[in-house]
């Protein structure tokens, strides 16, 4: 017998999804906290989020800090449905770059003991932002089109591996002091306007692939690489996520339409839990591309 194509997706906030997809596309969404002078928000409503006045506030010396997140989260968000019947797809953040994953994996197990007759699937994007947020929506077509829970689950890990994430920032500062950048050699010069150009790797963590001069052809870059690694754009979803630089964000997505134009650009501002270890100026680039194009 075929197994049923209802199940539950949820994903964290850090999917950077806007509200109305959530919406229209039945998916969960698990609050991950941020904190500022002690005391936690979330934000759940992307499309209200205030992110001038956020961004804003870090360049003028606001310390946002985020918490590791607890099984207990995982547990307390995801046993409504379980209770209710219904089997969960959990589609998390990079394990790369945070052990919320990890958290996620605890809570599972016991969730399966407390609910046998129910079943659990877990997917580690190896990514954040539009980079987790893409595969959610995949996940969510998966479902629509009558694919099971194993098999969108198989899908999507095909899928994460194929998924490209690259960006640029304007101060590493914020990704050195969140733990969230790997190696040494990623530091370089702001005094002579270096920029350097971030991607996440195969593991999920973040690295330098390249380093240029200047804000505007860090850009450009993004979209050389973009039109290099692409595959069929034409029928995808691209994703670019800006940290309070909207009109570099309009430039880029400019570029992407010049030469291999994708079948929509899903623009976003960072939300505030991944957009405060990147910082304000960000500006990330997120697409489908071969098996291997994360190693690239």
């Amino acid at each position: 017998m075929k197994e049923s194509s209802t199940f539950a997706i949820f994903t964290d906030t850090s999917a950077n999804l806007p509200t109305r997809l959530l919406a229209k596309h039945h998916i969960y969404i698990l609050p991950f906290h941020y904190f500022i002078n002690g005391k936690a928000y979330t934000c759940t409503d992307t499309d209200a989020f205030q992110s001038a006045s956020f961004y804003g506030s870090i360049r003028a010396g606001t310390q946002v800090t985020t918490s590791q997140i607890t099984p207990q989260f995982y547990i307390d968000g995801l046993s409504p449905a379980l209770e209710s019947g219904t089997d969960v797809l959990f589609i998390g953040m990079s394990s790369g770059i945070s052990g919320s994953f990890h958290s996620a994996e605890l809570a599972a197990e016991e969730l399966r003991a407390m609910f046998p007759r129910r079943t659990i699937r877990l997917v580690d994007t190896f990514a954040a932002s539009l980079g987790e947020g893409i595969p959610v929506l995949r996940a969510a077509s998966y479902r629509a089109q009558g694919k099971s829970l194993a098999e969108t689950a198989e899908l999507l890990c095909a899928d994460c591996k194929r998924i490209c994430q690259i960006f640029t920032v304007d101060d590493l500062m914020h990704l050195r002091r969140g733990g969230r950048l790997s190696g040494v050699s990623a530091i370089v010069g702001t005094v002579l306007h270096i920029k350097p150009l971030l991607k996440g790797n195969e593991h999920g963590k973040i690295v330098t692939f390249g380093k240029v001069r200047g804000r505007k052809n860090a850009i450009e870059a993004l979209a050389k690489r973009y039109e290099a690694l692409a595959e069929r754009p034409e029928s995808q979803i691209v994703g670019v996520a800006h940290a309070d630089c909207p009109e570099d964000a309009a430039h880029l997505c400019e570029l992407l339409r010049q030469n291999r134009p994708p079948k929509e650009i899903l623009l976003v501002d960072y939300e505030p839990v991944t957009g405060s270890h990147v910082g304000p100026g960000a500006l990330a680039l997120f697409f489908m591309g071969g098996e291997d194009v994360r190693s690239k």
